[in-house]
């Protein structure tokens, strides 16, 4: 009898995507440095990854580099039948770290493509470099408003649209004010903005004592129980936040044990989304959330995908890691395409993706709008459920579909 090789890492997670099995062992790979070989023509593309891999949003930063990654193992490391060079750099937690790891991987490396960006202020602190050195974005979280979109892509949300597509829920489901809170910068601005507004509009009204969102430090804030006293003090009937990361375990472990605890708590999915939840444990249990995935949604490509993670991984995917497999799905697409016409460039690169139409994606199809190059997608109401011996963010209904 002959002796069976094992499967290499990339063969493993093809294997447990074909046949749906998400239990298989597999040997870890590194993601830094790309393969060196070119696809035959000489050509050989750069794709610049900048996500933060330290930092209060280091968990949100690796799944998004695994994601892409995965990508890369199930199409034999290339993008429309490119050999790719995908070199990773650290955003860490927002424009001071991200600026300068952005110059790099765009001056010195000279990528020809950017993707990633966990924050919306680093997204406003590299576009400058993306619009002077012509290279497109296909970035794969939060983004804040864009006037300039030419080369800017997202593959994830508008940073306003989780609290858009809940409002009118909540609104109906809650009877009394609603109380706002969430972390004091770009990102956080942007996503209570969009629940904040929209409440107003449906005739919501705020619990906070002066109608606006009460702001905590960040990324400093790891007490919450200060901002819980005051909640408390209010006459709110529930509460609706935007956290992630570390602040969001934080946050909800301190709510299950704080005099507000039987208060019903909605929020962004982040809140509960990837390695926070295990984390969090009972104390997030019932919370209700917001957001485009949820990794027991029943379509094909969700099946596969989810597959290859958990083979990989042995969690549940989350968002993060969606929109960046996106993303190298975006890119395997338009490389493609721009392929057939000539010349792979970024300018090339950049025209392809804006004539892609409909992706075929884990979250359901979605598109890119003509207007703000975001996302024309399904939203989910979620609720974490106990789902055999776990927790899971387990889909209840649709709320909306957003994008233009």
């Amino acid at each position: 009898m002959s002796a069976q090789l094992p499967l290499s890492r990339r063969q493993a997670i093809r294997a447990a995507a074909a046949t749906g099995i998400a239990a298989l062992a597999v040997p870890a790979l590194s993601a830094c440095g790309g393969s060196a070989a070119s696809d035959g023509d000489g050509k050989k593309l750069k794709i610049g990854l900048l996500v933060s891999l330290s930092g209060t949003y280091k968990e949100v930063g690796t799944d998004m580099r695994d994601g892409f990654q995965l990508y890369l193992d199930l199409n034999d490391g290339k993008l429309g039948g490119h050999e790719i060079e995908l070199i990773i750099a650290d955003e860490g937690d927002g424009p001071p770290t991200a600026l300068p790891a952005a110059n790099k991987l765009i001056k010195k490396d000279k990528v020809d493509v950017l993707t990633g960006i966990v924050g919306g202020g680093s997204v406003n602190a590299v576009l400058p470099l993306i619009n002077k050195h012509k290279i497109p974005l296909v970035g794969s979280n939060a983004r804040p408003e864009v006037k300039d979109v030419e080369r800017v892509w997202h593959t994830s949300y508008l940073s306003d649209e989780p609290g858009i597509a809940i409002a009118e829920y909540i609104k109906k489901e809650v009877d009394g004010p609603v109380f706002a809170i969430g972390p004091d910068y770009q990102g956080g601005h942007d996503e209570l903005r969009g629940f904040t507004d929209t409440f107003a509009e449906v005739d919501g009204v705020l619990a906070n004592p002066d109608g606006k969102t009460l702001w905590t430090p960040f990324p400093a804030t790891t007490n919450f129980t200060p901002y819980f006293a005051k909640i408390a003090a209010t006459d709110a009937k529930a509460v609706y936040c935007f956290y992630a990361g570390k602040a969001a375990i934080d946050f909800v472990k301190q709510y299950a044990q704080s005099d507000i605890a039987d208060i019903p708590l909605y929020a962004a999915g982040f809140l509960t989304e990837g390695s926070t939840l295990p984390a969090q444990g009972k104390a997030a249990k019932d919370i209700y959330s917001v957001l485009n995935y949820a990794a027991d949604l029943d379509n094909a490509a969700n099946r596969k995908f989810a597959a290859a993670w958990t083979a990989e991984h042995d969690t549940q995917p989350t968002t993060y890691a969606l929109a960046s497999y996106d993303a190298a799905l975006v890119l395997d697409r338009a490389i493609a395409d721009a392929a057939k016409d000539g010349e792979v460039n970024p300018e090339a690169i950049n025209k392809a993706i804006a004539a892609l139409g409909k992706i075929d994606s884990p979250r359901g199809p979605w598109e890119f709008g003509e207007k703000l190059h975001a996302p024309v997608q399904k939203w989910y109401l979620r609720q974490v459920r106990e789902d055999g011996d776990a927790l899971a963010n387990v889909v209840m209904q649709e709320l909306a579909t957003l994008g233009e």
